[in-house]
């Protein structure tokens, strides 16, 4: 029997942080669903590009070479402007990175500025819960599994999570339309992208 619709399921919520720029460079632009087109030359030509490393600490997180020992996750894609008005990120992005704008005196290549913008991250090391039934990550994808929160609310959580977070429904299949989903279908979630409707069912 076809269920109850559910748009906009989050997962956990996307970080909201605020960079240490000072001295970095500006950041490339991109479209679609997949990492920036323009390559990084190397560690810091462009900040935080597609391909390259940050590190993690209690307020921000900085650049740094992949081989580093500081670094604990890579850029999957970078993005100019707000999450809102840009590409989704990869499915199996762990987290997002705001990148606040920022305008120093002077930087490494002279234009200084860095613009607003945002990383899709993976993290170089287990948990992954950007994985399908991982419970996290900025967007849902096949695989991931929501519970309860709520009259008529869903939210993501871990498809072994127990007690008050264990799932009531597992995404099966992103189709185009709600007709394409397969007649198990209890729940409809809008997952965005080139398929935009996810089929879950009651487990």
């Amino acid at each position: 029997m076809l269920g109850r619709s559910v748009g906009g399921v989050c997962a956990v919520p996307v970080l909201a942080l605020v960079l240490a720029l000072g001295g970095c460079q500006g950041s490339p632009g991109s479209s679609g669903d997949r990492p920036s087109s323009r390559a990084p030359s190397g560690y810091g030509a462009v900040f935080l590009a597609a391909g390259e490393c940050s590190s993690r600490g209690r307020t921000s997180f900085n650049e740094v070479p992949c081989r580093s020992e500081r670094a604990v996750a890579r850029v999957l894609a970078r993005h100019d402007g707000e999450t809102s008005d840009g590409p989704a990120c990869p499915g199996r992005s762990d987290f997002v990175l705001h990148i606040s704008e920022n305008r120093p005196a002077a930087d490494e290549n002279g234009d200084g500025s860095v613009d607003r913008g945002y990383a899709c991250m993976r993290n170089l090391e287990p948990p992954h819960p950007g994985d399908p039934g991982g419970g996290g990550g900025p967007r849902t994808i096949v695989g991931d599994c929501l519970a309860e929160a709520g009259k008529g609310q869903v939210r993501e959580t871990a498809c072994a999570a127990t007690g008050g977070s264990a799932p009531r429904y597992r995404v099966v299949t992103a189709v185009l339309s709600r007709a394409a989903c397969p007649p198990s279908t209890s729940l409809y979630v809008t997952l965005g992208g080139s398929r935009p409707v996810g089929c879950a069912v009651t487990v």
